[in-house]
This record gives structure tokens, sequence and C-alpha cells, in this order.
């Protein structure tokens, strides 16, 4: 088993299956040792997390919804390079939170992810980031997340 692997099960966390692209796109495209993933959104077979922050949804509630589309964005990688023991560093996080007008806590939402992708690949894990809001997301999701990864060659 990967450490990486090991890694989630200390953790108490598991990789859902490979979301599958709903439109004309893919899940992830790699340039040289980059790989550019997709938004991933909050949905892990019946389990979603949609509506407005902090209107609908919670912050804890999006900031959980951020951690699920971490795990789904690392199943995309393991899927595309086979181990997640590939990884060299996440370069760059983008983190969109589905807001109401008046809420400026999107920074808080995306330390979801942020933080969990620190806490799983130490400071493999520190990254770049931009966290903003939206009138509106896809399926009325609370948060989108897109990520850029260096992997080994």
């Amino acid at each position: 088993m990967s450490s990486i692997l090991e890694k989630l099960a200390e953790l108490g966390l598991v990789l859902p299956a490979v979301p599958v692209p709903v439109a004309a796109y893919v899940n992830c495209v790699r340039s040289g040792n980059l790989l550019f993933l997709s938004g991933g959104l909050p949905i892990d077979g019946d389990t979603k997390v949609v509506g407005k922050v902090p209107t609908e949804v919670s912050i804890e509630q999006a900031q959980a919804g951020a951690r699920m589309i971490v795990l789904n964005r690392l199943a995309v990688i393991e899927n595309s390079i086979g181990s997640l023991d590939k990884v060299v560093q996440i370069v760059s996080l983008t983190g969109f939170v589905n807001s109401a007008a008046d809420f400026y806590g999107h920074p808080q939402v995306i330390n979801g992810a942020s933080e969990l992708l620190v806490e799983i690949f130490g400071d493999k894990g520190k990254h770049s980031r931009t966290a903003l809001g939206a009138a509106a997301l896809p399926l009325n999701v609370a948060v989108e997340i897109n990520l850029i990864v260096e992997v080994e060659n």
C-alpha cells in the first residue's frame, strides 16, 4: 500500500470512485509534470452539499464539502498517474463558494480543503490559493475546487 493511502487510512478516509465528467471536459489534463484538474464538486453518491453559504449551508458543512472534493480530486490523481506517492507538490488550489451576497468568509470555507491537503501530504500539500465567492455554482453545490499538481515523470 502506498504511504499516502496509508496516511488516508490513518485519518479514517477512503478515496471515492473517480467521478465521471458530466459535460464536454475531462477530469484531468497532464502537461509535462503538471496535472490540471477540473473543478470538483461535493458529491459522493447520494451525499451532496448544496445551497448558499451560510444561509442554506453552514460554514462547517461547506468545509466538509471542500474536504469531500479533495478526496474525489485525489481519486482522479491516483487514476491518472497510478499512485498518490508520485505527487511532488500540490501547486495551486482555486476554490469557489456559492455564497450569499453579504458573506465574506470564503477563505474559511476553502480552509477545509487546504488543511486536509497539508494533513495528508505534509509540506508537499502546501499550495498557493485563491478563494472567492460566486453567485451560483453548477448543480447548486456549495463549493467547487480545482487543483494544479506537480507529479514525478
